[in-house]
Formats: structure tokens, C-alpha cells, sequence
């Protein structure tokens, strides 16, 4: 048997820890909400997105129907950028939506949506973006977030594409599929959220606070459906951790 100096085996033994995935969105169970998270339904005009855990395809998932609806299903979210700055997940659609378009308030629709939140130290948003905080707060509640990253699943704009969310650029559009050439099955993602924050946001300083998944179709008016799975995050060098 080989021998290890012991500085090598607790080496060892440390890379091995901060190798281990950070689970955010581990499924289960039929029907019920997951436990942790949380609908925000933040516009009573509109009904709320209906979701639910199922086994999909093999796949523990949280399923999401909207039908001219919008909420999301969200949870804090605490994680060391540092350590582990790769989000993994795994989503699917039945199709994409007809007449999206997220460069327009009323096209401001995705078949699959996963948001995240960050907090952003006050001193760093300058007086007039507290301002409009403030004041989007007062209207829509306290979960308005001081910055947000959406990786959407679109219809017709190129992957890659990131531009300011069409109501604030508060919130920042990242094309990760477009159209119907994948819609059926379920898709791997992996993103280093660190830096596509750093893309979105350039050098301003923030803090992931929360995750939320949606299917939301309140501006068309259009139905859809859509699958979320596995959510974790793992060190910038490791693989993702999918069942």
C-alpha cells in the first residue's frame, strides 16, 4: 500500500472537501413544493405560474405550467463565489413561446427562466439607483432585487445574447437556448456565475442572495411548460455532480 507524508494526505483530503457540491435544488417527491422554496407571486393581475415536483423522464424535476401567467419559485440562496463559482442545472421546454421578445415590455416572456438575485453594497449603487429602488420596492415589494441575472431559454435571439431586461436594467437577459431544436429533452447547463455576472454587471461588487425558477407567459398570454433539475454548485475545476 502506498504511503503518504501526513501535510500530503491532509492536502489530499482538503482537495477532496472543496471538491464536493453545494446542492441549492435537489428534488423529490410528487406534487408538493419543494421544501425551502417559495412562490412569489408579484403581480395580482395575473394568475400565478403553477408548479409542482414530479419524476420526469427519469429526472427528479420541479415541473412549471403558465397559462398567461407569471410567478416565480424562489429561495435564498448563500454561496462562496470563491470556492464554488460554477452553477450547474439541468432544464427542459415542450416548445418555445410564439411571440416573445425580450427587447420589448410586451414580449418580456420565456418559456424557462433561472434567476438570480444579488445584493449590492448601497455605497456602490450611487444615490439615484437607490432612488429607483426605493421606489420599485414601494410598488412591487421588498424582493426587488438591487441586481439580478436571468439565463433564459428564448425563442429567437442568438445564444449568448445578454442585454438589460426590457422594465429595468436592474435585470440582465442571458440567452443560454433559443428556438425548438432542443425543446423535448432535458439539457445540461453549467455557468460560472462569478463571471457572467462580472459580464452583465462589469466591476460592480455582488453577492448571490437568491434563485428562482420561472415559466412565464403573463405578457402574451401564451401557455407553456417547463422542467428544472438539480441545481448545485461546484469548484471552478470540477465536473458537475448530475444523478
Amino acid at each position: 500500500m502506498k504511503r503518504f507524508a501526513l501535510p500530503t494526505l491532509l492536502l489530499m483530503l482538503g482537495a477532496t472537501a472543496s471538491a464536493e457540491p453545494l446542492w441549492v435544488g435537489r428534488f423529490g417527491g410528487e406534487g408538493a413544493l419543494p421544501a425551502g422554496w417559495q412562490i412569489e407571486h408579484l403581480n395580482s393581475k395575473f394568475p400565478p405560474t403553477e408548479y409542482r415536483q414530479r419524476q420526469w423522464d427519469g429526472v427528479a424535476a420541479v415541473e412549471a405550467r403558465a397559462v398567461g401567467s407569471m410567478a416565480l419559485l424562489a429561495r435564498p440562496l448563500t454561496v462562496d463565489l470563491e470556492k464554488t463559482p460554477i452553477l450547474c442545472w439541468r432544464w427542459r421546454i415542450d416548445a418555445p413561446l410564439r411571440n416573445a421578445d425580450l427587447t420589448t415590455k410586451a414580449g418580456d416572456d420565456y418559456a424557462a427562466r433561472v434567476y438570480v438575485s444579488f445584493a449590492v453594497p448601497p455605497a456602490a449603487l450611487g444615490l439615484g439607483t437607490r432612488a429607483k429602488l426605493a421606489l420599485a420596492r414601494s410598488i412591487w415589494g421588498p424582493t426587488v432585487p438591487d441586481a439580478a441575472l436571468n439565463y433564459v431559454w428564448d425563442n429567437r435571439h442568438p445564444v449568448g445574447t445578454l442585454q438589460p431586461n426590457a422594465y429595468t436594467d436592474r435585470t440582465r437577459m442571458l440567452v443560454l437556448r433559443s428556438g425548438a431544436g432542443e425543446a423535448g429533452a432535458w439539457v445540461s447547463e453549467r455557468r460560472h456565475l462569478g463571471a457572467d455576472f462580472r459580464s452583465a454587471f462589469g466591476d460592480l461588487p455582488g453577492r448571490p442572495n437568491g434563485l428562482a425558477i420561472a415559466s412565464d407567459t403573463d405578457n402574451t398570454g401564451e401557455t407553456a411548460r417547463a422542467g428544472f433539475a438539480d441545481f448545485h454548485f461546484v469548484a471552478e475545476g470540477a465536473p458537475c455532480a448530475f444523478p
